[in-house]
């Protein structure tokens, strides 16, 4: 059981999404995340298992290189897609409730900034580490993330930006969300944004990377 989960792990971190994946080339024609996670799931391995033992920890994996510039937005962008193909199998168990999540994250780029590939990136990273994850889109105004945040209770919001511009959006979008839902956690990220700018607006985490942002949330779990 332990090697066959090590094999899915290494799938997840090394992008291997199926057979018939070309990606990596030193895995060309091997089964990939796909065939692997199902073959877990016949062979009787817990869903919740496969989830915690192998599919995680692949994509901390992965996090953890991309923070240390070891890999790049397209290997994390093919380990993303091998997660989420492993992902279709164990569906069903979420929803049976057999699979628990970690909790909700709230993302969205703020209003005025249109950019959304490193919002993407985030998201694909966190729902990589057992979150769901509710995406706003772009240009995403403060009453939406009030909304949202009642909507899902108890959730963690995520606001992005690219543009300096759009700076000031996220200080009143912040500030919004305090106003209306004082308990809630704000994370602040995107190339502008500093940890100072973070402590000025009274937002509670930044993260210059995805994996600080995903280390963080999981501190949050109970």
């Amino acid at each position: 059981m332990s090697q066959l989960l090590s094999k899915i792990a290494e799938c997840i971190e090394f992008g291997k999404i199926n057979k018939a994946a070309p990606y990596p080339p030193d895995r060309k024609g091997q089964d990939g995340a796909d065939e692997l996670t199902k073959q877990a799931l016949d062979e009787g391995i817990k869903a919740q298992t496969i989830l915690s033992d192998a599919l995680l920890p692949g994509m901390e994996k992965v996090g953890i290189k991309f923070r240390e510039n070891k890999v790049f937005v397209p290997q994390v962008l093919m380990s993303a897609k091998a997660m989420s193909t492993a992902m279709v199998h164990l569906k069903p168990y979420f929803l049976s409730g057999e699979v628990k999540e970690k909790g909700t994250f709230v993302i969205g780029t703020v209003e005025g900034d249109l950019h959304d590939i490193g919002k993407n990136l985030v998201s694909m990273m966190v729902e990589g580490s057992g979150w769901k994850v509710v995406d706003l889109g772009t240009d995403v105004k403060a009453d939406q993330f009030v909304a949202a945040l009642k909507e899902h209770e108890n959730s963690i919001v995520g606001l992005s930006a690219l543009l300096t511009t759009t700076m000031p959006s996220m200080e009143k979008i912040t500030k919004a969300i305090k106003e209306a839902v004082p308990n809630a956690k704000v994370a602040v990220g995107g190339a502008p944004v500093t940890d100072n700018f973070r402590e000025r607006v009274g937002a509670d985490f930044y993260s210059s990377n995805p994996q600080g942002l995903v280390e963080y949330l999981n501190s949050q779990v109970d």
